[in-house]
């Protein structure tokens, strides 16, 4: 065997003879980007939209991701068995856990199930070499190394990661996170110390300089079998789920752009990296603790795949449990839907004056009913809420634009308002003042130095702020704008062709390409709330975590272009010329609406809409803890609400969501679904190609069933896929994320706040249910063509029903 010697200059003098580092088999590399691709990203503060956390393993079951999650971190992705006591009896019923049994094919009993809530859980998890070693008798009274390693970590993604925010393109900005751990863990002497581990620093300097070749070393060395290295690197990658989860959003962002990039290997890396060095570190400093160590890990090993179906099989009566959960829920919409297709038919139709398109988001849903019923011939729409634009957004003044459409897609079209010389020079100067401000304030030490700086003046602030409190000004929303737009691609003007064709494709999108109303309103929503670093995630996230407001001004600009109209009329689309399109605002805090445009709204129609904020607003009051207010009270309360800088609720956003519901709004209207739906409007008789059904099953109902499941992993799990208490929050870089406190593992998904009132859950665990007017054969033909939607339902990550003409209602699982 050929052996080197590498020289330590911080040491004065030479390590150890060691062979030559070992070389990754292609049958690891597999394993180790099976592991790397397991991930699923987390969006920045600023563009916050809702993520499925397990959506990059949906070609498994979820109850199997489910259990190797479980015995790899102890994540959850079930409620605890103390859940399903509280709410047994109560809202879940015998009949619902019967029904749940038999579809399970299981011989349980309503008894046996009921016995095994009361049982202790008593199966072990996964291990990593840090665990061992914590587990020692010498560290009882040290600092955690589990500890030490996700705050090290941590804290070093934090500084690499603002550092590198503006270099060039992601692809080239992020080369060499590995390498610069390294160097940079290398002169950190203090981790020896604070950790009392002499030596320590010396295996740092004995690691391999390359990324591949420290995996390669750590694998053989710590001797782990080809099955089992992507159980082990993904049970590592875990262990520091929030920064791994960033890392995987920076490979979308590259992926979008058509490009790859490393940067979940060099991270991957950096994990075993201190797996290795602490084996190391033990082999040398006690080798009675260490074989004891060798043998336990050894061990562990060999069970692995005995230890993931452990936790499946004891796992398998709560899955019994959460599917009856969710019968009782289907049970009662059925009922509903059922009658709703009986008395639909006696329904007639009547000219609208009024048309409003809603963004889909459940919030609408209430607001929907309530200007209804205002009036028969108001017309209401459920259309995803970036409106079929695929446009970013760039504000004069800068060269930043930001995205306003889903996270799934690639924008390709630029927007740009047009303003005056005048207003230009004035908004860029807005613009930049109130960056440096927010950037300023919102800095760790902001309050000692804002305060030293500007002194009794910020004080003051903070007093009138507390009784005087303004509205919160958003740095791009609140800055003025038109209603015209410049629209780019690739540089160039959009042509009046390519205009026609995008709003050709949006009218039939929306069923409005015929017997448009006088007034059609385009309503987008944004939300409005005061020292919260996840606004955004109460704002759009059709619109990529932005507010609605750009997508509906553009469209509404779009669609009142005398040249566009000219040209649909060549496809068949006539729009009246009495036809006015508004861009309009509906306020998810407040439920106000704001419209935009030169041609104001008759008063009629402001009647209704004013109206309908406060029939809607009563409704949610309850939510609240208002249901005691009403009228002006209710309103001065509300108001207040979205400007309290302190208040931890401003609402409760996307919360109990529970269904998508894909039809024609005739067959739903009059029915209360209590905010918990997201309703698509779609008629299949005027979708003869399927590229309607196509596009709503591959789009609307993939983002659901990612705003359904980051609502549901919080819940289940607010430890590892929440952000915990968010009064603690630490904005991390501006917009990166948030600390709990100040360090541990980045933040992900939604704050206890979000989810419970301090009493009981506000959110109701449940997988999303969609439900689709159209023929079997239809559904099935989209199914088959697309893979992510056949792994969504074969593998239940939400459950797809078909609703029948005739009320009946079938499960589509499994081509069948």
């Amino acid at each position: 065997m050929i052996l080197h010697k590498d020289k330590h200059p911080e040491l004065g003098g030479l390590s150890q003879a060691k062979p030559l580092t070992p070389r990754l088999s292609d049958k690891q590399k597999a394993a180790l980007a099976e592991a790397c691709g397991r991930i699923a990203p987390t969006w920045p503060l600023d563009e916050l939209i809702a993520v499925n956390p397990w959506w990059e393993m949906r070609n498994q079951h979820f109850a199997k991701v489910s259990a190797k999650l479980s015995a790899l971190s102890q994540a959850q992705c079930v409620m605890p068995k103390s859940y399903f006591q509280e709410i047994w009896m109560e809202d879940l019923q015998p009949q619902h856990l019967q029904q749940a049994i038999e579809e399970a094919g299981k011989d349980y009993s309503i008894e046996n199930l009921e016995r095994y809530l009361l049982e202790e859980d008593e199966h072990t998890h996964w291990h990593n070499v840090s665990d061992f070693v914590d587990s020692g008798r010498d560290r009882k009274y040290k600092m955690a190394w589990r500890d030490e390693i996700t705050h090290q970590i941590s804290q070093f993604c934090a500084d690499y990661f603002r550092l590198k925010d503006d270099q060039g393109s992601y692809s080239d900005r992020y080369k060499g996170l590995y390498g610069e751990w390294l160097a940079t863990t290398r002169q950190d002497k203090g981790i020896e110390i604070l950790m009392a581990e002499d030596g320590l620093t010396e295996h740092f300097l004995d690691l391999p300089e390359e990324t591949e070749d420290l995996l390669a070393q750590a694998i053989v060395g710590l001797g782990v079998p080809d099955s089992q290295v992507a159980d082990y690197a993904h049970a590592l990658l875990l262990d520091v789920n929030g920064w791994a989860s960033w890392v995987a959003y920076l490979r979308w962002q590259d992926r979008l752009n058509g490009h790859e990039n490393d940067l979940m290997m060099e991270f991957l890396a950096i994990r075993l990296a201190w797996e290795w060095v602490l084996w190391c570190h033990q082999k040398e400093r006690d080798r009675s603790v260490f074989n004891e160590l060798k043998v336990m890990w050894r061990h562990q090993m060999s069970i692995l795949p005995e230890l993931i179906e452990i936790h499946e099989a004891a796992q398998a009566k709560s899955w019994i449990w959460q599917r009856a959960a969710e019968l009782a829920y289907q049970s009662d919409l059925h009922q509903q839907l059922k009658h709703a297709s009986k008395s639909g038919s006696e329904n007639k139709e009547v000219p609208a004056l009024l048309q409003a398109a809603f963004c889909i988001d459940v919030r609408s849903e209430v607001m929907r009913r309530a200007l209804e019923a205002q009036d028969a011939r108001i017309e209401t729409i459920g259309f995803a809420g970036f409106f079929g634009l695929p446009i970013e957004y760039q504000p004069i003044g800068t060269d930043v634009s930001r995205p306003q459409l889903p996270g799934l897609l690639k924008s390709g079209i630029k927007v740009t308002p047009i303003l005056s010389k005048t207003s230009k020079k004035s908004t860029a100067s807005s613009l930049n003042l109130k960056a440096r401000w927010i950037e300023w304030g919102n800095a760790p030490p902001a309050t000692f130095s804002m305060v030293e700086a500007t002194g009794l003046m910020y004080a003051f602030k903070l007093l009138r702020n507390s009784l005087f409190p303004d509205e919160h000004l958003h740095p791009v929303n609140h800055l003025p704008t038109t209603d015209e737009f410049e629209m780019t691609q690739q540089d160039s003007p959009l042509s009046i062709e390519q205009k026609v064709d995008l709003a050709a494709g949006i009218l039939h999108a929306m069923g409005l390409d015929q017997n448009l109303a006088e007034t059609v309103l385009l309503v987008g929503h944004g939300s409005s709330s005061c020292n919260n670093p996840h606004a955004a995630g109460l704002d759009c996230g059709a619109c990529g975590g932005q507010t609605g407001e750009i997508n509906v001004r553009v469209l509404a600009f779009l669609l009142n272009d005398q040249c566009v109209r000219d040209g649909l009329k060549d496809k068949g689309i006539v729009i009246p010329d009495d036809t006015r399109f508004v861009a309009a605002m509906h306020n998810t805090t407040t439920d106000e609406f704001t419209c935009y445009g030169s041609d104001s709204l008759n008063e009629r129609v402001s009647v209704w809409l004013s109206r309908a904020t406060e029939l809607a607003r009563q409704e949610r009051a309850g939510r609240l803890g208002l249901n005691h207010l009403q009228g002006p009270s209710l309103h001065q309360s509300i108001q207040r609400r979205a400007k309290d800088w302190s208040q931890v609720r401003p609402e409760w956003g996307l919360s109990n969501n529970a269904a998508f519901i894909v039809a024609p709004r005739s067959r739903t209207k009059g029915l209360d679904l209590q905010g918990r739906a997201f309703l698509h409007d779609y008629d299949w008789q005027q979708d003869s190609d399927l590229s309607l059904l196509t596009l709503i099953m591959t789009a609307p109902m993939v983002v659901t069933n990612w705003i359904n499941l980051q609502y549901y992993a919080s819940v289940c799990d607010n430890h590892v896929y929440g952000s915990g208490n968010k009064v603690l929050h630490n904005v991390v870089d501006g917009c990166i994320g948030v600390f709990e406190g100040n360090g541990g593992d980045l933040r992900i998904g939604l704050p206890m706040q979000s989810l419970h009132n301090g009493e009981q859950w506000m959110h109701e665990p449940l997988r999303l249910s969609v439900y689709i007017d159209a023929p079997w054969e239809a559904v099935d033909q989209v199914a088959s063509e697309n893979e992510v939607v056949k792994q969504l339902i074969d593998n239940e990550w939400l459950y797809c029903f078909i609703w029948g003409r005739d009320g009946t209602i079938q499960r589509y699982l499994n081509n069948r």
